[in-house]
């Protein structure tokens, strides 16, 4: 949906109140690292040309209004019931970026909200997140209030984390609110120190495909799987205190021999190994060496499979039959993984091709994925 359909669907919807401000947030693709130490990771990620847009204006009252155009659905809250419930869904983020500004002075009276856009949801591509990104920008416009994204990024994040309850990293906000179209990012969410790649793969596109498999009770494999990292690190490092997996290489595995159970070994190894993998597709992109980015890409799959265990039968298939197509420089699952997305790096003119071999597929494991073609996209900002 364009700009200029939300804002009039939104006076339709409020009784002509003219929206104040609308903005928009992207999506985002984490490309390596989403699986790496717990809050000191090295991510390779990109913003994606898919959208959130939200419409704001100011009501008379001390009431919320939320309005999701896709789903025809409304929500309702007040400033003091402002709290996070089951049943809202989608209207929690906007809640959580409505907390921000309410802790910080700037609410003091009702506002109408509407919702929209393309960002594919529940298959690991942020959309909550740029639910929240979204409203926090258009309420920092709209109040003018002077916060910078980096403190915005930090605000959003703590508040999240005591408003649903549950621990909220700085990554897909850093993503999402500073991408840039033309480049990926690399985050390293120790330092928040950011770096930015020019894509320099021109004649390639990027396809996320969504497997349809459902992720059912996965939150305590990872859960187990965060342990047995965390484990593996505070083992390595018993001799070397104040140390990340960033420090240790293959060689330490020897030396550690003994000490590691095989589940917590491998698992470590894949994160050490992940570690490295940045800096090299890194430099394989900035060279344009097509051969170096497939063969990281592809091995990085390979360790979620083997060595961290979250992959699955239809997202291995989905790699594998890229592995095959001529004109793919890369492939791999990206996100939490047991189900949900793989993305491909592939030329134009071999998608027909990959798109055929993707066939069977339904016949194997009896659904059809859905395949999005992307490019990447400018962080969140006003639609002026």
């Amino acid at each position: 949906m364009n700009t200029l359909g939300i804002g009039q669907i939104h006076r339709e919807e409020y009784d002509q109140s003219e929206p104040l401000v609308i903005a928009e947030a992207p999506g985002r693709v984490h490309l390596l690292g989403d699986h790496g130490e717990p809050r000191a990771g090295l991510f390779l990620s990109t913003a994606i040309d898919r959208y959130i847009r939200v419409a704001v204006s100011v009501r008379k009252d001390a009431s919320f209004r939320f309005y999701a155009v896709a789903l025809d659905e409304r929500k309702r809250a007040t400033l003091t019931n402002l709290k996070y419930k089951r049943e809202d869904r989608w209207s929690n983020y906007i809640k959580v970026a409505i907390q921000l500004f309410v802790r910080m002075g700037f609410i003091d009276r009702g506002l109408n909200f509407t919702i929209d856009g393309d960002v594919p949801r529940q298959i690991g591509l942020a959309s909550s997140t740029a639910v929240e990104a979204a409203t926090a920008v258009a309420l920092r416009k709209l109040f003018h209030a002077n916060i910078n994204n980096r403190d915005l990024v930090a605000r959003l994040a703590r508040v999240r984390e005591i408003f649903l309850g549950k621990g909220a990293s700085l990554v897909d906000y850093e993503i999402i609110m500073n991408a840039r179209k033309g480049c990926f990012m690399i985050f390293d969410e120790s330092t928040r120190d950011v770096r930015y790649i020019q894509t320099n793969l021109d004649g390639y596109k990027i396809l996320i495909l969504d497997s349809r498999v459902p992720r059912i009770d996965v939150e305590q494999e990872l859960r187990q799987r965060r342990h047995d990292i965390r484990k593996g690190l505070e083992i390595l490092s018993q001799h070397r205190p104040g140390i990340g997996f960033k420090d240790f290489t293959s060689a330490d595995f020897i030396e550690a021999d003994g000490d590691l159970s095989e589940t917590i070994r491998r698992r470590s190894f894949f994160v050490v190994q992940e570690l490295k993998r940045v800096p090299e597709v890194e430099e394989a992109i900035k060279k344009h060496d097509v051969q170096n980015l497939s063969r990281a890409l592809f091995h990085s799959h390979e360790g979620l499979r083997d060595l961290l265990e979250v992959s699955c039968p239809e997202i291995d298939w989905l790699v594998k039959r890229s592995q095959e197509t001529e004109g793919v420089a890369g492939s791999r699952m990206t996100g939490l993984g047991f189900g949900g997305c793989t993305y491909v790096f592939i030329k134009t003119n071999a998608i027909a091709d990959y798109q055929k071999r993707l066939e069977d597929y339904e016949r194997i494991f009896g659904f059809r994925p859905i395949i999005y073609e992307m490019d990447t996209a400018d962080g969140a900002r006003v639609v002026e």
